[in-house]
């Protein structure tokens, strides 16, 4: 089996209160893992920790085969930039831009061009020349999604992706962001709520009582 692009070694952390110990979990090309549990227990504070922003008391992470908390500010910084995406609930967009200008930004900072499929897939293409205040809260999210995508990052970090979408456009988006996987061969860290969209997942977690336990 080829190595893993997502790697975590009992990973700990804590604030004014230990969060969780012990993590350790992997992800190989393809695959999709979800994380449930309680606001405060911990998921994002985990997804931060693996997406390099929050370097964990204790424990190893490697992503590509790298101990990222080893590397140097910039190697970081190109990491985020070239091979990893991150979704997050709010959809920080350029209100004053066209959603095809907010996407543009991305693809060209990662060299890449914006693929009509994507846009199509996440059923945004006839209002994508839209002004991102003229377009709806579940528009302005899948133009967010389609921002990330269109870098073709290689590990995607999503928190609360679907958390202000109704039921049937948070599985569209689910749908899209598990094709994404197979065809680019990327990996998917999912924090949810919502136990239906977890379930969507190859692996699926909940971090509680400081331990992440499968389901």
């Amino acid at each position: 089996m080829s190595s893993p692009l997502l790697e975590a070694k009992e990973l700990s952390h804590s604030f004014d209160y230990p969060l969780y110990h012990d993590v350790s979990l992997s992800l190989y090309a393809g695959q999709s893992m979800a994380i449930v549990g309680r606001s405060g227990s911990g998921k994002s504070t985990l997804l931060h920790t693996l997406s390099t922003f929050l370097k964990p008391d204790s424990g190893i992470v490697k992503l590509f085969g790298e101990d990222i908390y080893s590397l140097k500010e910039e190697a970081l910084e190109a990491l985020r930039r070239d091979k990893i995406g991150i979704i997050f609930q709010a959809h920080y967009l350029f209100k004053g831009m066209t959603g095809r200008e907010n996407i543009e930004i991305a693809s060209l900072l990662s060299d890449e061009t914006l693929e009509n499929q994507l846009l199509r897939e996440l059923e945004i293409e006839e209002v994508i020349d839209q002004r991102i205040g003229d377009l709806s809260g579940g528009q302005q999210q899948r133009v967010s999604i389609a921002r990330v995508l269109s870098k073709k990052p290689k590990i995607i970090f999503a928190d609360e992706p679907t958390g202000n979408l109704d039921s049937e456009t948070a599985m569209l988006v689910i749908d899209v962001l598990l094709k994404y996987l197979k065809r680019e061969d990327a990996v998917l860290f999912l924090v949810t709520h919502d136990d239906t969209v977890a379930s969507r997942c190859d692996l699926h977690y909940r971090l509680e009582d400081q331990i992440l336990c499968p389901l």
